[in-house]
């Protein structure tokens, strides 16, 4: 595998890229996480044959963050360079959660550089749900603060912790937490993005073949029940358990799901 860096529109975007001449899929992370939130299965995706790309999104992980506060929309633009720096023409993209939208909306931006879709996670929310979201960012994330006695990393951690859920890897998660405090922007800016995005909306305008994938312990799960409903003629996959991480959690099921949409693309 190999990392490397693009010239996106905020300045520089870091990938991680599997090689090989396979079809090639590029996954986009949830927030506040980085591309190694695919650690588990970039190996395995390579196994089956396909070229993994992940891409840090811009302000997280290594790659450059906005001088701005960014939007869904903002993010989509950092796609393109990597695939341009690549030499790939169109991929599969895959998102999760806040990723979901930022390959939704690379394929309304940029129609041309995609093949299909994987949803693995959409966010459709209603007036109440995005309001409360947004609250939940102003008194969790936004007022996030240092303290000398280091207990705003206990916080954190105790936090992840929960989500993530009983018998978690303490390891993974201490490195959860790491992936949330590296970037070079404000970790509260992809949440930010997130629930500010009607992805009710633009759920309507994807025209590519699109897989809806989730799982049933995820905690946004009945929304992928709801965006199915919206579009009922995306495929639909729903691996059982899990939590957040599904990707850690079921990695050899997740990558089942995963190949055979790709591979079902070039049939």
């Amino acid at each position: 595998m190999k990392r490397g860096y693009a010239d996106g529109p905020f300045g520089q975007v870091h990938f991680l890229d599997t090689q090989g001449d396979g079809p090639p899929l590029i996954l986009c992370h949830q927030a506040p996480m980085t591309l190694r939130q695919f650690d588990s299965v970039y190996p395995l995706l390579r196994d089956q044959g396909l070229r993994a790309v992940g891409i840090d999104t811009p302000g997280f992980g290594l790659s450059d963050a906005p001088d701005f506060v960014p939007s869904v929309a903002d993010y989509a633009e950092a796609v393109p360079p990597v695939l341009d720096q690549l030499g790939i023409d169109q991929a599969v993209l895959l998102g999760h959660h806040t990723g979901a939208l930022i390959v939704t909306e690379v394929a309304l931006q940029f129609p041309g550089r995609v093949q299909r879709l994987i949803l693995n996670g959409p966010v459709p929310l209603k007036h109440d749900e995005r309001q409360a979201f947004i609250k939940m960012v102003e008194d969790n994330e936004k007022s996030f603060e240092h303290h000398v006695d280091g207990s705003h990393l206990s916080n954190l951690y105790a936090d992840r912790y929960q989500w993530a859920g009983e018998g978690t890897d303490p390891a993974l998660v201490t490195r959860y937490v790491v992936e949330q405090l590296q970037g070079f922007g404000p970790f509260w800016y992809g949440h930010n993005a997130a629930f500010a995005y009607d992805h009710a909306k633009t759920l309507t305008q994807i025209t590519h073949p699109t897989l809806i994938l989730t799982n049933t312990g995820d905690q946004i799960y009945e929304h992928a029940k709801w965006s199915h409903e919206l579009r009922p003629d995306f495929d639909f996959v729903a691996i059982e358990g899990g939590a957040i991480d599904i990707v850690d959690q079921r990695p050899n099921e997740w990558v089942e799901a995963v190949a055979a949409y790709v591979r079902s693309a070039t049939l």
